[in-house]
This record gives C-alpha cells, structure tokens and sequence, in this order.
C-alpha cells in the first residue's frame, strides 16, 4: 500500500484481516505524519508511546482472530474527553497540568474496541466556539487553503476536523453542544454526527452545557461514522442521562435504499441573504435524495427563528453553573495569590486568569440570566421556547417525514481572525442551522456535498428521527454517494 494514511477504517479493517498491512505499520506511518503536520496545529498532546503499545496489543488480537469492530484503528482524541494519565485540558489554561486518573466511557469504550489513541486534539476553550480561536494552545489551522489565507477549522472540535481532513488519524471524536461537530465537519470536508442526545455518555467528558452535550465520530466517510458510532454508543450507569436501548449494527444499516422516503425541507432555513451557492447546493441535495425514490416535502418548523436566542440562554446558564467548579481548589490552575489575600482573592484571580475572554464572557452572561429577578424573564422563558422547539419537530416526525435536509452552515470556512474581534453574535450565527438540533436531542449529520467558488468544501445536514441513526446514516449515505464528493485538501503544510 502506497500511502497508508489515505485508508478509511472500512479499508483499513479489510487491510488488516487480510494480513496486508499492520496496526502498527498504520500507527506508524501516522505518528509520521503527525509530525510533519505542527503548522495545523490539530494534535496539542501526542501519545506516540501510548499508541505503539495499543497498535502491538491490537496485531494480536488480530493474529488471535479477536478483532472488534475499530482494532488497530489509530484515532485522535478531543481534548475535552479525559484519558488517563494523559493531558485533559479542555483546551483551557485552568486546567493546565490536569491528568485525570480515570478513562472518559466513549475513550474507553473505543480501546475496549481495539482502537489505538494517537494523542489529543485542539478544541476551542471549554468547547466555547466556532472557529477555534479560543483555545489555550492557540488556533488549530484548516487544512484547505484559499492563496496565502489561513482558514478556520471550525469550532468547537475543530482540532479533530482539521486532523481527520488532513490525514493525521483515521478518525476522531469529537462533541456537539450547538452544532461543534457538523460545522467543522462542513468546513473541512468531512462527515461528522452528532447523535441523540443519550446515546452516547457524557461521563468524562468536561462539561459545558449539559443538557445539549454529546459526543460523535468525525470521519473521512458515511460508512466509517457507522462503524465508529457503534463502538462508541451505550448504556452508561455513570451518566444518568445516558438511555438504556440497545445499539444497532449502523454499519448494516447502510442498504443504500431510501426509496418511499420522505424528506422534509423546512421552509424557515431559508434565510434572508443566504448566499446562492448554499441554496444551489441545498437544491441539488433535495434532487440527489429524489433521485434516490424519496419523496421531497416542504415543511414548517415555527419555532426555529427563537432557537439562536434560546440557545444563547440556556446554554452560557448550564456553563456558569458546570464551571463554576473551576475555582484553583481541587485541581488545575491556582493562581499566585499576594500577602494578605484570603479564599476570595484565590476565586477570582484563579478564574481571572484562568478563563479566556469567550468563556469569561459565556460565565456572565449565564450567572445572570440566572440571578434573582432574571431567571423566570431569561432562563425559564429559553426553556419553553425550547420545548416549542422540540415540538414542531415531534409533529413533523409524527406527520410522516423520515428525516430533514439543510445546509450544514451558512457559508464555507472563513479566514481566521477574520470574525475573532467582531460582534461576538456575528461568530454566534454560525450556529444558525444547527442549534435547533441540539435543543430538541436529535441526530444529526453533515455530510460533504460540494465545492464553492472558491473551492472550499460544503456540507449538507440531515437531521432524524430520535434514536433513529441508522436510518440517518443510510440516508446520509446514500447523498454522499450522489453527491461524488471526493475531493482532498492539497497539501501545504
């Protein structure tokens, strides 16, 4: 095999059953390339001794006939999932020299899966972002490239697109709380699902906002997120939030068969100033999953235009309330303190300190629209909006539709530092078509479509029924096949 590093996890799997190459000739050949990547600036903790130790635990499982579905598969963690004994920083300067003594459920679901940890990846601050540009280790870079501009990854899991996009790891987790891992995944030309909420646990997973939290593959294609997705999901008694169902096998789930389907096209995605090559594309995905025998339907999601704001309340609320455990005590960062400063100073110069600008300002805003005399005027009302939210797409899902087409984002990737000093809502807009998903626990999936002007990847979003990813999938992946796309970034780095 020429290059090593180009392989899918369904390519690779077969490679390695087949006795054509090795995990650890794969993990090798990674760990080269992570090396010669720093100028993306996606792996911020590289775990190469880690990783030869588990690609030589998987060849024997392999050599033994023992081989689950991702072993010897080498990955790249989120920095926001723990790992044990290895840096889990939430890309924050708070929690500099944090290494928990304990595995995050989904990291350790997928080495129990047999798959192989290459290191950690750049995020934004806390998952606080959608460019990147928060994070303590500085900006992670997106491997396409427009002339001399640096382009934005996307945000939060920006670190993993941006390793998955440019063949650093087979593939990568990453986490949704408004949309982190479609929007990068758009971005970058890749295929990222956020599932529903539950289906994967949250425990280890550093906290944002946990009401909308949830972890998902980032991966080169349709079929390799089923495989991932499977290894990932499951019931957890550690997260109480985590549900009791079984898991399907996703990847038989992918027939390529959707005819007698029916797609809903919600009529208020189409928005003021939307720039014509999203709604071409948007356009040209509906005629893709018409050709494949659905049928296409415009519907009516009410609420959607309350869903940004909703968004923007309930989220900063449950991150005042998660970080507040940040406090120089326990663990992480303390700041130096001067004579005569007692408890109080500790608090707020370790905080001061410690927290970016972005998630300063999130903190803020969530401790006041849950102060006294706000919360019912904010908080509470977000709440009821959200549930409104939810029920349009209960009546939607109950009238017939089997999943739902929209752009992934309003535009292809932007410059970096081009929105970093903007109106902070101009950077929040980002979430606009991805929010709503979140706020109601659907699954969700980008998958990439197209190409713009100027040749920067586009992605298209399919949203599903509640626990109903495979179906998504097979959709998902029966527009990736139509759309042909098939396109890499030129290496530059």
């Amino acid at each position: 095999m020429s290059d090593l590093t180009r392989l899918t996890i369904a390519e690779a799997r077969e490679a390695l059953r087949k006795g054509e190459t090795t995990s650890v000739a794969l993990t090798e050949a990674y760990l080269s390339a992570i090396d010669g990547a720093d100028a993306l600036n996606a792996f911020v903790h590289k775990t190469p001794e880690i990783a030869l130790e588990q690609a030589k635990a998987a060849d024997a499982r392999i050599a033994a006939g023992d081989a689950p579905a991702l072993c010897g598969m080498p990955l790249g963690i989120k920095d926001l999932f723990c790992t044990r004994g290895v840096a889990s920083q939430a890309a924050s300067k708070i929690l500099d020299g944090f290494r928990p003594e304990y595995e995050s459920t989904v990291s350790q679901n997928l080495w129990d899966a047999g798959a192989v940890m290459l290191g950690k990846l750049n995020m934004d601050e806390f998952a606080m972002g959608s460019s990147n540009e928060t994070s303590t280790y500085g900006n992670a870079v997106n491997p396409w490239k427009v002339d001399d501009r640096q382009l934005t990854p996307g945000g939060s899991s920006g670190g993993s697109a941006s390793a998955v996009a440019a063949d650093l790891c087979m593939a990568a987790t990453g986490t949704d709380t408004g949309g982190s891992i479609r929007q990068p995944a758009a971005f970058t030309g890749i295929v990222g699902i956020k599932p529903t909420y539950g289906r994967c646990s949250r425990w280890g997973i550093v906290a944002f906002a946990s009401s909308l939290d949830q972890a998902g593959p980032m991966t080169r294609t349709v079929r390799d997120a089923a495989i991932m997705l499977g290894a990932m999901s499951g019931h957890d008694p550690k997260d109480s939030t985590s549900v009791d169902i079984p898991v399907p096998d996703f990847e038989a789930m992918l027939t390529g068969d959707i005819r007698g389907k029916t797609i809903g096209i919600p009529k208020e995605y189409r928005m003021e100033g939307m720039p014509a090559e999203i709604e071409k594309l948007w356009s040209d995905g509906a005629e893709m999953l018409r050709d494949a025998g659905a049928e296409i339907v415009e519907i009516s999601l009410p609420h959607t235009k309350y869903a940004l704001p909703a968004y923007y309340v309930i989220a900063p609320a449950e991150a005042s309330s998660n970080l507040a455990r940040y406090d120089g005590v326990r663990y992480g960062r303390r700041a130096r303190l001067g004579q005569g400063d007692g408890i109080v100073e500790m608090y707020e110069k370790t905080r001061a300190e410690g927290f970016g600008k972005e998630v300063q300002r999130r903190v803020m805003i969530g401790t006041y629209v849950l102060s006294a005399g706000f919360y019912d005027a904010y908080y509470n009302r977000a709440r009821k909006v959200r549930a409104l939210i939810k029920r349009d797409f209960d009546e939607v899902f109950a009238g017939g539709v089997d999943a739902i087409l929209t752009p992934a984002t309003p535009s292809a990737a932007f410059g970096l530092g081009e929105m970093a000093d903007a109106d902070p809502v101009a950077m929040y807009l980002n979430d606009v078509f991805t929010v709503t998903v979140n706020l109601a626990g659907l699954p969700g999936i980008s998958v990439p479509a197209g190409l713009d002007a100027q040749g920067l990847p586009l992605g298209l979003q399919l949203i599903g029924q509640p626990w109903g990813e495979g179906e998504l999938l097979n959709t998902a992946h029966v527009l990736e096949r139509a759309a042909g796309f098939v396109s890499k970034p030129a290496k530059w780095w």
